[in-house]
């Protein structure tokens, strides 16, 4: 059984400079804040809440983000492990506990290798790497690495419309004793402009379940970002509704950057 926890908050790097031309690299400093809930096949209710900090360097054509989160959760079965977004349960015990701390940190990187034009979307290839800094012991993580590779592809099909996708394949670390399985994971989803300074993007996400036979999650992801300044600095506000038993039942954000 899994949970995807913090897929929407790739949107806060993904659509809020949309329309904004980055040609000098610039700093973003981010954070969100989220809540999800769901009883992932139990019958009790687990939530999590994320908090997510992201230290960004980017321009037009290349982005590298730190991603450094904290993590509290209650009702975690005994046995269960949050895993790059995912939570799997090997037991079926029906102890419960209540975790917090310092979760696993992410740095990623990509690199935009064709500009597109008219109804041919950009390329950009990116790298990640999530650090097993989340307490293991604790059920916040695996306390091993996770790596992934893929594309992200985006079109500018109007002035207002910007259309994307990320396609990418996981390869999970495996503590000792455990048979988790690599995975591909996606994204695909529109922002559309409001105004120039007000965004709205519906997005659809997902990845295999890294256990076999587990539910895959799947997620439908509503964000609406508004740009206080002319650079890009503005906030965010996202609901969540898990589409599988792999998802949370519903999720809930509020974010803000500052482009420096």
């Amino acid at each position: 059984m899994t949970l995807r926890y913090f897929s929407a908050l790739a949107l806060l790097s993904t659509c809020t400079l949309c329309g904004v031309a980055q040609a000098e690299p610039v700093f973003t400093l981010s954070n969100s804040a989220a809540f999800f809930q769901g009883k992932y096949g139990t019958d009790k209710n687990i939530d999590i809440y994320y908090d997510a900090t992201d230290l960004q360097l980017a321009d037009d054509n290349w982005q590298l983000k730190l991603t450094l989160p904290v993590i509290s959760i209650k009702n975690l079965p005994e046995g269960a492990t949050l895993t790059g977004g995912n939570v799997t349960t090997p037991t079926t015990s029906t102890q419960t506990r209540n975790s917090s701390g310092i979760g696993d940190v992410w740095l990623e990187g990509r690199y935009k290798v064709f500009a597109g034009a008219g109804l041919v979307p950009s390329v950009s290839p990116y790298a990640k790497v999530k650090f097993g800094t989340a307490s293991a012991s604790a059920g916040l993580g695996t306390g091993v690495n996770d790596y992934e590779a893929g594309l992200f592809m985006q079109q500018v099909a109007t002035p207002e419309l910007f259309p994307f996708a990320k396609i990418g394949y996981r390869v999970i670390g495996k503590p000792t004793g455990t048979d988790y399985r690599n995975i591909a994971t996606y994204q695909v989803g529109a922002t559309y402009a409001l105004s120039t300074k007000s965004f709205i993007t519906p997005m659809f996400s997902g990845s295999q379940s890294i256990v076999r036979g587990g539910s895959s999650p799947a997620d439908l992801i509503v964000a609406w970002n508004y740009n206080l300044t002319a650079k890009g600095s503005g906030i965010q506000v996202y609901v969540d509704k898990g589409l599988t038993n792999g998802s949370a039942n519903y999720g809930i954000g509020i974010g803000g950057q500052i482009v420096f």
